[in-house]
């Protein structure tokens, strides 16, 4: 059966030309228009599309706050946000309502239907072109990059490498390991001449239990974008009350992805770089190469979420 998408948008024009695009594909078939937030909810509780293409500046009631209503509605309907807004404040309220996706109007014409097949895969999609603009004009690139360590001494040297670089750097670090890793990387870091007590209690050094902040975020096994983000901003809170420049390494969409559970690593990993984008975090991601070994495509897929890839 054809894929039910609602349409959400105050500008007719704008709906015309979705439908027009739209359309062509017999794949789709839009089974309902709305031009204001209340009447999209209305329709989406009526209809139940299996997608709402939703803008976020409607009269009546805003994109978010009608995403919020929908989520209880028409709970199974993917929400993929389309507008000219495009401020990090913007789309993270738009995914912590629901919102899969976030795409710019000026950009629609070649990621909508990227964007489609990604929402309905229940991934991420917030492309490059929009979270550039978050970074400060002029910034250099933020550096999301993953590290694939043989063994756990590996990871410990690599994290303890980071950490070092970045505090070196006028950067305070936000360290996120397994407890036995965290034990092992402080004690690399005193190996290497790094008051680590008194980094800790200025707050340029932020040891933190990798489980315990999945913990915060993690319900019923499925990453919760509202309890992702509360989590992110208090970890960069604290760490910016000395330092306003701040990095970050860690292992929790690693430890995710070693317990099998690959979809969710991948939106912790896509999440993630939204975030890192808004927040201005550079990041290390240390996964084990025996987790790699049962699948060479699920290798690219994580690999493609990271700036850069090193092998150690």
């Amino acid at each position: 059966m054809p894929l039910r998408i609602l349409i959400v948008d105050d500008f007719e024009k704008f709906r015309r030309y979705l439908c027009s695009v739209l359309e062509q594909d017999p794949r789709f078939q839009i089974v309902g228009q709305a031009c204001d937030g209340m009447e999209a909810v209305q329709k989406a509780a009526e209809l139940k599309p299996d997608l709402v293409l939703l803008d976020v500046g409607l009269p009546r009631l805003n994109g978010v706050l009608a995403a919020r209503q929908m989520r209880k509605v028409a709970p199974l309907a993917k929400i993929l946000f389309i507008s000219q807004e495009f401020s990090f404040d913007v789309v993270k309220a738009a995914l912590r309502s629901g919102g899969l996706g976030y795409i710019q109007k000026l950009n629609v014409a070649r990621e909508l239907l990227p964007g489609i097949e990604a929402v309905l895969a229940e991934k991420y999609f917030v492309r490059g072109t929009v979270k550039q603009k978050f970074r400060e004009a002029g910034g250099p690139p933020l550096r999301h990059e993953i590290q694939i360590y043989s063994d756990d001494s590996a990871l410990v040297e690599g994290f303890a490498d980071f950490t070092v670089t970045e505090l070196s750097a006028g950067k305070a670090a936000i360290v996120v390991a397994t407890p036995l890793h965290l034990t092992g990387i402080l004690q690399r870091l005193r190996s290497r001449n790094v008051d680590v007590e008194r980094a800790i209690e200025t707050g340029i050094l932020l040891p933190q239990d990798a489980h315990e902040i999945m913990s915060r975020f993690m319900v019923d096994g499925r990453l919760d974008p509202e309890r992702f983000f509360d989590a992110i901003e208090a970890l960069v809170a604290e760490s910016t009350r000395v330092i306003p420049r701040v990095a970050a390494c860690g292992e929790i969409a690693p430890q995710l992805f070693a317990a099998g559970e690959t979809l969710q690593a991948l939106r912790m990993e896509q999440l993630w770089d939204i975030a890192a984008h808004g927040f201005h975090l550079d990041t290390l991601c240390g996964y084990a190469l025996k987790d790699f070994e049962r699948d060479s495509e699920i290798f690219r897929t994580i690999c493609a979420e990271h700036s850069a890839v090193h092998v150690q």
